[in-house]
């Protein structure tokens, strides 16, 4: 079996590039695509889908069109972000939350006598 933890920091920009292209290149054959097929699915020409599998630069616009084509965007997962709250905010947002009910101000109260 071989080690998938690789330590990407200590990696040339190429080497990700190429890791990034062999990646792409199994997951086409692995669902039985041609260069080809997939280049006209992801709406490029197959250079492209050549230069990448060949471990040259393409655009990211290119990576995310073929990504969609092979059905791998759950690999961007890791790109989304969450607004994190300070402790003070929150402690604040829980002062301000309501603590009890009362009734309306303005509204006279209904009597249930029938007078």
């Amino acid at each position: 079996m071989e080690n998938t933890n690789i330590n990407w920091s200590t990696q040339s920009d190429q080497a990700i590039v190429e890791s990034i292209g062999a990646y792409l290149k199994q997951k086409r054959l692995e669902i039985n695509k041609t260069q080809a097929q997939l280049a006209l699915e992801a709406g490029l020409n197959r250079w492209t889908v050549t230069q990448i599998e060949k471990g040259e630069a393409i655009s990211l616009v290119s990576l995310i069109q073929i990504m969609r084509a092979l059905d791998v965007l759950h690999l961007l997962d890791i790109f989304s972000t969450k607004e994190k709250i300070s402790p003070l905010l929150l402690a604040k947002l829980a002062k301000k939350k309501k603590q009890r009910a009362r009734s309306p101000i303005n509204k006279p109260l209904q009597s249930d006598s029938s007078w």
